[in-house]
């Protein structure tokens, strides 16, 4: 057996480099990295002798880093996924929020924090966790419950079977999630024999499960009866490469379609069986068809809360669920009727047993009403009072093409946009809200913007997530990866504090202005954007946002426009009851009030 002599970091970086997807692409393209002492020395020296042909980007936060390494894997619909490495301790640590939402909304991310010392000779090193009853116990320990695949490199052989399976993890459509492997720093210089045969060019095919026969005919007999069935199409049609096949079969068979926040765009917005979003931030007129639904269709949902309005949305006593999706514990969720599989096959052999049969049509004045609500809501304001999110939002849209995508994860914004955003076509609606991880935004729209690079990229954020994170707004700039990134100033966190309002709290610690302060927060986000390279520039006015807007759009370089909002209007059309439990006891009125309200709620969704 050849062999080659290299150190495992090197063989690592090697190793990866040979990985490919089944369209040739390189299934890790590169990696990101931030050095310190637990990564510079192996992996960093690695990285530099394959840079020209495996690329290494540098980042200014380690969590900034994966959220954008967990955009570009969303993005590419999981056909390619990035690596991202750091040092031990802090910089380990930053990356576990990125982990956690990237198991959440199974996307993969392969995770390469450094370790401590294998030999342990020189414990307890910088920035090392002792543990004083387990001597195996790290730091990167935190990564177990948020990894699908987690394993520590101790010795070079590890590499043999740890890499196969982390990429075996990456690439499979059940299990896909992020990968960590915590890589001792020493291990990373040390040098080992490897065969070969290890580093050839290898394919990772997308595994297509097809649907059990009695499932699939199971599934069969519930469309067949249903009167009003529903179809709710979440991520897992896009992963699947599925909206064309989705489409085809709501249309044959006249099922109107609701989208979840990882769904929407798999339908245009403008096709007449597309009825929306779904649930706590849903359209009207998909919320009405679901409330009466005696079949609810799940093609690749996880079945959250939002999505259900804390399962107290579908109403009919006679409702039945039918769970496409690839992952039995997803498809078994809440008593529904599984149907395991992938979704485009599944989809395409479930049409084959419904041939000739077309549910009744629904009421498509239902989504014309809901439409001309949309319309409302976002028209431009008349006056000089501070513009609401929605009214923002049609600014923007009214701004862009069809083919601009449009990115965002927490606050209200995600809310107003599942409602009011118009998706053209797929993947034109980037929102993380499986985590909702406030500081998300800037850094996925990087990571979107790389993985798309000929399609506008447009970041929406309010100032409380960009005061979260922002430091990747200059490694868009360092990069040349252009974004256009709209910051609505509502001064503090809004959305939470209408909750805290809603629940019958008082506005406490949210908005800037009512939290502990001996000097007015006063935030020139105009001035810090441009520090870090960016155009920078403040719109006055809905109005004074379309020009910039197209400014923006001809701008060569990442360019940030401010605009001051109103924190408490949100749409009213729409949306549906969420699970927000309100204390029992309180001294305040208003709080026992609201709990009121919210057991009449239990009540209503326990008759369910």
């Amino acid at each position: 057996m050849k062999t080659i002599r290299l150190t495992a970091a090197q063989a690592m970086v090697r190793y990866l480099a040979a990985q490919k997807n089944e369209e040739g692409e390189a299934l890790i393209p590169g990696c990101w990295a931030i050095f310190g002492h637990g990564n510079v020395a192996g992996i960093g020296e690695a990285l530099h002798a394959a840079r020209d042909t495996f690329p290494t980007w540098r980042g200014h936060n380690e969590q900034g880093m994966a959220h954008a390494a967990i955009a570009f894997a969303k993005a590419k619909n999981r056909r390619q996924a990035t690596a991202v490495t750091t040092s031990i301790g802090p910089g380990a640590l930053n990356m576990v929020t990125a982990a956690a939402l990237a198991h959440v909304n199974r996307l993969p991310v392969l995770l390469i924090p450094g370790d401590v010392f294998a030999s342990r000779a020189p414990d307890p090193v910088l920035q090392q966790v002792e543990d004083f009853d387990d001597g195996t116990v790290s730091a990167t320990d935190c990564f177990r419950p948020v990894s699908r695949y987690f394993d520590r490199i101790a010795s070079p052989r590890h590499l043999l079977t740890a890499l196969p399976r982390a990429m075996a993890t990456l690439t499979d459509p059940a299990r896909c999630g992020p990968v960590t492997l915590s890589f001792c720093q020493d291990v990373q210089a040390e040098a080992f024999d490897w065969p070969e045969t290890f580093f050839k060019d290898h394919i990772w095919r997308r595994r297509r499960p097809r649907p059990d026969l009695d499932e699939l005919e199971r599934a069969a007999v519930l469309v067949r009866a249903a009167r009003k069935p529903l179809i709710v199409a979440g991520g897992g049609v896009h992963y699947s490469g599925a909206c064309g096949v989705l489409e085809a079969f709501a249309e044959t068979h006249s099922i109107p379609v609701a989208e979840t926040q990882a769904g929407k765009s798999a339908l245009p917005w403008d096709h007449p069986l597309n009825f929306g979003s779904i649930g706590v931030t849903g359209s009207s007129a998909a919320n009405a068809i679901a409330e009466e639904a005696d079949l609810v269709i799940g093609i690749g949902t996880r079945f959250q809360d939002f999505t259900t309005g804390s399962w107290a949305l579908f109403r009919n006593p006679e409702r039945r669920i039918l769970s496409v999706n690839v992952e039995p514990y997803d498809a078994a969720k809440h008593g529904a009727t599984a149907l395991v599989g992938d979704a485009r096959e599944t989809l395409v052999e479930l049409g084959q047993l419904l041939v000739g049969h077309r549910a009744p049509a629904p009421d498509l004045g239902l989504r014309e009403r809901w439409l001309e609500a949309v319309a409302a809501a976002t028209a431009m304001p008349e006056g000089n009072a501070l513009p609401s999110d929605a009214q923002v939002i049609g600014a923007v849209q009214r701004s862009l093409d069809d083919e601009a995508i449009v990115v965002c994860a927490a606050g209200g914004l995600p809310g107003e946009l599942h409602k009011l955003w118009k998706a053209a076509r797929p993947n034109g609606y980037h929102l993380e809200y499986g985590f909702s991880t406030m500081g998300y935004e800037i850094a996925g729209g990087l990571g979107v913007k790389m993985a798309q690079p000929q399609r506008e990229v447009v970041v929406m954020v309010g100032d409380g997530s960009y005061m979260m994170m922002n430091s990747e707004l200059a490694t868009s700039v360092m990069l040349g990866r252009k974004l256009i990134v709209v910051v609505l100033d509502n001064r503090g966190f809004a959305c939470i504090n209408r909750l805290q309002m809603a629940t019958g709290g008082e506005s406490f610690n949210n908005l800037l202005d009512t939290a502990r302060h001996d000097v007015p927060s006063d935030i020139d986000f105009v001035a810090h954007a441009a520090s870090m390279g960016a155009i920078a520039e403040k719109a006055d006015s809905v109005a004074a946002l379309e020009a910039a807007m197209a400014r923006a759009r001809a701008s060569d370089r990442t360019h940030v426009i401010v605009i001051d909002t109103d924190p408490m209007p949100t749409t009213e059309a729409g949306g549906h009851w969420w699970d927000v439990a309100v204390p029992e006891v309180s001294t305040r009125p208003q709080v026992e009030a609201a709990r009121r309200a919210y057991e009449a709620a239990l009540a209503r969704r326990d008759e369910n």
